[in-house]
């Protein structure tokens, strides 16, 4: 009984579809599914939120001419990026499906559309981060935009405590003559030679030694009392720093804070640059700053192996040209690491500076996580030729940047530039912070 009846039920509903499926085709016809941009069946039809459906081809070929994110036909602005509409598309291809292959097979052939459709997939993708996921907070416009509010805040409010009360960089040794220095500027300038310095800081102070008595000293009056320097590289040391402030009649710069005092301009740059352009700017230190910059920079990172001084800043003094071994090591990390340069340099800070050296070191290697990134993208995208033309227009956009530098810096008031050059060194790495994170979600959805 129960097989007759299942026979049966399936008997009648195989008539149903044999009867309706004629009322249905001559009831539909093509002119009810055409484009009303080419005015043809629609290929892939793609709805935006108006309602009205088009071509994808056609309407990439309206977005890449128009440049407007809107309805070709009632002008209504689309949000997000357009989606192909499946369940259309599988019912115009079972009913049309010859004039829907002979389309398509003409798109083909066009290479205009498939340049256009590929530019506006582009499009799409750069797009996909910038729609917020649902249940998730948006860090830019949450913890990480109120915690940058309050630093900037704290920063404004002391860098205009130090400025006000005339306590910044004018009382630095860089500026003032030798020859004015007191017995206690004297005292600050051997301690900056390093932790070694310490042990003959009493002896300076029992004979009082000021700037001018301290231009008149030669290594013999080191060796003997009551100076008694014994170790021969500390007296080496302390002798050639006097010689670079006889020479200059001043304080070299030996730290950021002096070297900043000093380069002022030059300093702010190079912040700039090293954040999106470590490359150039080293190669910038090498062709115009080659003694003052590059040398201690490159020997910190690639120190020679014969090298035997105590400390970072004895071993700084009197460099030499860099071995061949010393330019290999440099030239394989400038290519492929540059920011572990940079971080590595930071490193030997840690006893004088140490919150800037890690705020340094952090921002580095976030630097080199989005640059991995920004290379994942062009590899999975599969533009890695367009390499060489991005290459020429980051360059040509750090040149042009440099050069705006060089020509409005005298216009540009200490202060101004304070509170950029701090923002620059402490405050990046929260932005890159959020950055990191916005790639990675990125990554998550072009996973899933």
């Amino acid at each position: 009984m129960e097989e007759g009846e299942t026979l049966r039920g399936e008997t009648e509903r195989a008539e149903v579809e044999r009867c309706a499926t004629p009322d249905l085709g001559r009831q539909i016809s093509v002119s009810e599914f055409l484009c009303h941009c080419c005015y043809d069946i629609l290929v892939n039809p793609t709805t935006l939120n108006c309602g009205h459906s088009f071509c994808r081809h056609c309407l990439a070929l309206w977005w890449v001419s128009s440049k407007k994110n809107e309805c070709p036909e009632c002008r209504e602005k689309w949000e997000g990026f357009p989606k192909v509409n499946i369940l259309l598309r599988d019912v115009i291809e079972k009913l049309f499906s010859d004039a829907i292959e002979q389309r398509k097979e003409d798109i083909q052939q066009n290479r205009d559309v498939a340049r256009s459709l590929a530019t506006f997939q582009k499009y799409g993708n750069d797009q996909m981060p910038a729609v917020p996921s649902t249940g998730r907070i948006n860090p830019r416009g949450g913890f990480f935009s109120g915690v940058l509010t309050a630093l900037t805040c704290v920063a404004v409010v002391l860098l205009g405590y130090h400025w006000s009360s005339r306590e910044f960089e004018d009382d630095l040794l860089v500026h003032k003559p030798v020859a004015k220095w007191t017995a206690e500027e004297v005292i600050v300038w051997l301690e900056q030679l390093g932790p070694w310095a310490s042990h003959y800081k009493e002896r300076f102070l029992r004979e009082k030694v000021n700037g001018r008595l301290l231009l008149t000293l030669t290594e013999e009056d080191f060796t003997k009392e009551p100076y008694s320097v014994e170790n021969s590289n500390h007296r080496r040391a302390i002798m050639a720093e006097l010689e670079c402030v006889k020479t200059l009649g001043v304080k070299p710069p030996q730290n950021l804070w002096e070297y900043k005092a000093v380069n002022p301009g030059k300093s702010l740059f190079l912040l700039y640059a090293l954040k999106s352009s470590p490359r150039l700017s080293m190669l910038y230190l090498y062709l115009f700053d080659y003694t003052e910059a590059f040398l201690p920079f490159i020997h910190t990172i690639c120190p020679m192996q014969e090298d035997k001084y105590e400390d970072t800043v004895t071993k700084l003094l009197d460099l030499k040209d860099p071995s061949w071994r010393q330019w290999r090591e440099f030239i394989v990390k400038y290519l492929f690491l540059p920011y572990q340069l940079i971080a590595e340099f930071a490193w030997d800070w840690l006893d004088v500076h140490y919150w800037t050296s890690r705020f340094i070191i952090v921002n580095a290697m976030l630097h080199s996580v989005l640059e991995l990134f920004s290379f994942w993208r062009l590899w999975s995208r599969r533009e890695l030729k367009t390499i060489p033309h991005r290459m020429w227009r980051h360059f040509w956009k750090i040149s042009t940047q440099g050069l705006f530098v060089a020509i409005f810096w005298p216009f540009i008031p200490q202060f101004v530039c304070n509170c950029l050059f701090y923002w620059a060194l402490y405050f990046n790495p929260v932005i890159n912070i959020d950055l990191v994170v916005t790639e990675v979600r990125r990554l998550e959805t072009q996973v899933q």
